[in-house]
């Protein structure tokens, strides 16, 4: 779209653009372009854009993608895309705050990506709610005011680093491309806009606990010019985390590299599983089919033998209704990355089902529950299973989460709506044994 055609949209939507919403429209047709080519779209991908306003990105993306999603703030714009889409059954528009979109309502539409010229005064939160972990995009390409790229993109010991620096980049890689001059928008912003292309990281950094980590670097940076021995808890103390981690006892939070602050954060998270994600010496009871136990086996035997034995499922809701999922630790020796029930794990030779809940609660999400989980169904031994006789147990819970990084990736409250429309679409983003586990659920809920 041209820069008229931008203006007489505007016009016909009765739309005069706000600085309050950072309402700038982009109106250089070859920058549009060059901006959704950075998508490297694929006929099979969804996009999600947020902040579509008339659509100058957007007319590039149509026609070349299965689905594409848009988030509209403005009423007016939202009903114009609305009128303008109308007969193409692979556009939805939705009139919602891009802050505060349900991204779990986008899972189901993977291999998904993410385009935005977002809004100067709210990018921070859309980023933060729609691409913060976990969350379903494996590229995401935006546009913001310069400096907040540059802060994206900071490299340590620059006035650039900060906390948002180290939130994207912990689990994005970032790649700033251009910078837009205020000419290419309408009206002009008084600053440079920039775009970068987000990538989600791979495996090349340790499992760490997401939620210590970003309270060690708002600790870290509360003060930047302050050492972190002041800014750090007082255990384990600064002086062994400095000895077992070579950094001088002098550091600043912007001194330390991302890979140095992921192995400060996991020396000082106390949690006994954190580095492991199994234990292959495990001793499990070997049962038939009848599940009458007829011998004992290490859990690496058990699997490497595919030998009958016993395992627990806990399906936790909350009073919404909402179904917790966990997504698996890339560690895990089986289904790695895959999302799964809400805790699962083997009984010890000699325990019972219900007191292996219990603790598989515990042990996985931090729960503790005064009431005894209710065993719901069985399920059979199969390959789908990983030859486990199955106990599926549910129970209710609303407060905090608390799970090991080298079991546990992510874990997410999903209505349940949205799991069956996931898992029709895209099963194989889910453990086998889950998904057993589901359709014995449907069947008794």
């Amino acid at each position: 779209m041209t820069g008229r055609e931008i203006r007489d949209a505007l016009d016909m939507a009765g739309v005069m653009p706000s600085r309050q919403l950072g309402q700038n429209f982009l109106i250089d047709p070859n920058m549009a372009r060059w901006i959704v080519s950075q998508l490297d779209l694929q006929p099979d991908d969804a996009v999600v854009e947020v902040g579509p306003g008339t659509g100058a990105l957007t007319e590039h993306v149509v026609g070349n993608v299965r689905r594409v999603i848009l988030v509209e703030f403005d009423l007016r714009l939202a009903t114009a895309l609305k009128e303008r889409f109308r007969d193409n059954p692979t556009v939805e528009v939705h009139h919602a705050d891009g802050a505060k979109f349900d991204g779990r309502t986008l899972f189901k539409h993977r291999p998904l990506k993410f385009l935005g010229n977002l809004p100067y005064s709210s990018g921070g939160a859309i980023m933060k709610n729609l691409l913060g972990r976990p969350h379903p995009f494996e590229r995401a390409v935006i546009m913001l005011q310069k400096e907040v790229i540059d802060r994206l993109g900071a490299k340590p010991g620059t006035k650039d680093y900060s906390v948002l620096t180290l939130r994207t980049q912990a689990f994005w890689e970032v790649r700033p491309l251009r910078t837009v001059p205020p000419e290419a928008f309408y009206p002009k912003p008084k600053i440079d806009s920039a775009v970068a292309i987000l990538t989600p990281r791979k495996d090349e950094l340790p499992v760490f606990d997401a939620r210590l980590f970003d309270e060690m670097i708002r600790r870290g940076f509360a003060q930047r010019r302050k050492q972190l021995k002041k800014q750090l808890p007082a255990e384990p103390t600064w002086e062994s985390a400095c000895t077992a981690l070579s950094l001088p006892a002098t550091a600043r939070g912007e001194e330390l590299t991302l890979a140095q602050w992921i192995d400060l954060t996991r020396f000082y998270d106390t949690h006994p599983l954190k580095d492991l994600p199994q234990k292959a010496g495990e001793i499990f009871d070997v049962v038939d089919e009848n599940d009458q136990v007829t011998g004992q086996s290490t859990r690496a035997e058990v699997h490497a033998q595919k030998r009958l034995h016993r395992a627990v499922h806990v399906f936790v809701f909350n009073k919404r209704g909402d179904l917790l999922l966990q997504q698996r630790s890339v560690l895990k020796d089986v289904h790695p990355g895959k999302w799964d029930s809400s805790v699962s794990g083997h009984l010890d030779s000699g325990e019972s089902y219900e007191a292996a809940a219990v603790r598989e609660l515990e042990e996985e999400m931090g729960i503790s529950t005064e009431i005894q989980p209710e065993n719901i169904t069985k399920v059979s031994p199969s390959e789908a299973t990983g030859w486990e006789h199955v106990h599926l147990f549910r129970t209710r819970y609303d407060g905090a989460l608390k799970f090991p990084c080298a079991e546990v990736e992510a874990a997410m409250w999903f209505p349940i709506d949205e799991i069956a429309a996931w898992i029709e679409s895209k099963p194989d983003d889910f453990a086998t044994g889950f998904l057993e586990c589901w359709k014995a659920w449907r069947s008794n809920p």
